[in-house]
C-alpha cells in the first residue's frame, strides 16, 4: 500500500497500482500558483528522494525485467515505464533546481549547470534503473553507468545551450534561467527514455 501521507503520495500511488496491474490514464487538470505558498521546497524534495529510495528497496526481487513480458504485455509496460520515467523526472527536476540555485551565485550558472545536472544523472540513472527498468543486483551495473554517463551529455549541451542563448538575449535573473534550464532538460527527456530503454538498459 501507499505508506506517504504528503506530496509524494501520488507518485507512489501510481507506481503501486501500476504493480498490482491496474491500467492508468492521464486526466488533465488546472493548476492555479498561489504566491503566499507555504511549501517548504527544500525539504519536499528530501521527503521525495526518501519516497524514492523506500520503493527501490521495497521491489519485489521477482519482478519481470525488461524485456522479459509476451509481445502482447508490451504496450502496457511501456506506459507503465513511462509513469516512472516521468515521477522520477518530476522530482529531479526539482533537485536540479535547487541545486543550481544554491550554486549559482558562488560558482556561476555553466559550473551550476555542470555539477547539478551531474549529480541528478546519478541519482536519476539508480532511480530508473531499479524503478522504471526492474533491473537488480550488479549485473550489468558498470555498463549502464558507463552508457548513462555518455547518455547525460544531452541534456548537458542542451542545457548549456540554453544558457549561451539566454546569456546572448540579456536574460541574467534567476528564475528565468532555471526555467529556460528546465525547458531545456524537458527536450532531452524523451529522447533519454528511449535511449535508456533501447540502449543502456536493454
Amino acid at each position: 500500500g501507499v505508506e506517504d501521507e504528503a506530496w509524494f503520495f501520488d507518485t507512489e500511488l501510481l507506481v503501486v497500482a501500476e504493480r498490482a496491474g491496474m491500467r492508468i490514464h492521464e486526466v488533465p487538470v488546472d493548476w492555479v500558483d498561489d504566491p503566499d505558498s507555504r511549501v517548504d521546497v527544500v525539504g519536499t524534495a528530501i521527503a521525495d528522494l526518501k519516497g524514492i529510495w523506500r520503493m527501490v528497496t521495497r521491489r519485489p526481487p521477482d519482478e519481470p525485467r525488461l524485456g522479459s513480458a509476451p509481445a502482447a504485455e508490451l504496450g502496457a509496460q511501456l506506459g507503465s515505464q513511462l509513469v516512472r520515467f516521468a515521477s522520477i523526472g518530476v522530482v529531479s527536476t526539482i533537485v536540479f533546481a535547487l541545486l543550481f540555485a544554491l550554486l549559482a551565485g558562488p560558482v556561476g550558472f555553466v559550473a551550476a549547470d555542470v555539477v547539478a545536472l551531474g549529480l541528478c544523472s546519478v541519482a536519476n540513472t539508480a532511480a530508473n534503473r531499479r524503478l522504471t527498468f526492474s533491473l537488480h543486483g550488479r549485473s550489468g551495473r558498470a555498463r549502464h553507468y558507463r552508457a548513462a554517463l555518455v547518455l547525460a551529455l544531452l541534456p548537458l549541451a542542451l542545457t548549456l545551450l540554453a544558457l549561451l542563448a539566454l546569456a546572448v538575449a540579456g536574460v541574467t535573473s534567476l528564475p528565468a534561467t532555471l526555467a529556460g534550464l528546465t525547458a531545456a532538460n524537458g527536450v532531452a527527456a524523451l529522447a533519454r527514455f528511449v535511449l535508456l530503454r533501447r540502449w543502456v538498459f536493454s
